[in-house]
């Protein structure tokens, strides 16, 4: 029996002219398929230094703004050949950091993907869910965002994220009252539509933290 881990990394990017998606980080499998940044567990390694090593040999994005422990995958044939328990983890980057992949990795967008090895979409999909999740009751959308942005372009990317359109002043409303975002007393550049430059807002921490535990974010926002 051995140990493997794999990550699913998210990062909301804009990929069309419509509005930005949520996409995740994919290496090439054999064959069509494509797959999660994995490796086996070195005997030196903890599983979180494991995961963080095995994104970082496939795209160039420094720190991950945040990595958290998802769950553990351990169907007895969940791959061919030895059986193989993977411990799984999710992994967010802003939507301002500027990543390089090689030419075996590429992001998809996670409502499009292509053909997945084994039990990947699965742990996509768990990954999503915890994300989706966790907007509701935590702060984890600093690990998504630029570092100042208007509310309207933080709106889009909670949008990305949960799949469903986000009220921009509903959600200043929200975040403003649990203390997530404060107003940084900056303007943002104008819009190629004209009109009043953007206020600017920066999340109050940068690390995870709960801000309401009996919240939840449903549409309509």
């Amino acid at each position: 029996m051995r140990v493997e881990v794999l990550t699913a990394v998210f990062q909301v990017r804009d990929i069309n002219a419509t509005a930005p998606e949520l996409c995740v980080l994919l290496a090439r499998g054999e064959g069509s398929t494509w797959c999660l940044p994995g490796g086996r567990v070195g005997a030196e390694d903890t599983l979180e230094t494991c995961a963080r090593l095995v994104v970082a040999d496939m795209v160039d994005i420094g720190t991950l703004a945040h990595l958290e422990q998802l769950s553990v995958f351990s169907a007895p044939h969940r791959v061919p050949g030895i059986r193989t328990i993977a411990s799984t983890y999710l992994g967010l980057v802003p939507s301002d950091a500027r990543t390089t992949s090689p030419d075996r990795a590429d992001w998809h967008r996670v409502d499009a993907l292509p053909e997945l090895a084994f039990d990947h979409g699965s742990v996509i999909t768990k990954a999503r869910h915890r994300l989706a999740a966790k907007l509701s009751y935590t702060n984890i959308a600093f690990a998504l965002a630029p570092s100042r942005f208007p509310m309207s372009e933080l709106s889009e990317i909670y949008a990305a994220a949960l799949g469903y359109r986000v009220d921009t002043t509903n959600l200043l409303r929200i975040l403003s009252r649990r203390g997530v975002v404060v107003a940084t007393g900056t303007l943002g550049r104008t819009g190629r539509s004209g009109g009043r430059p953007p206020a600017l807002y920066a999340f109050a921490d940068n690390e995870l933290r709960v801000t309401d535990e009996f919240a939840t974010l449903k549409p309509p926002m």
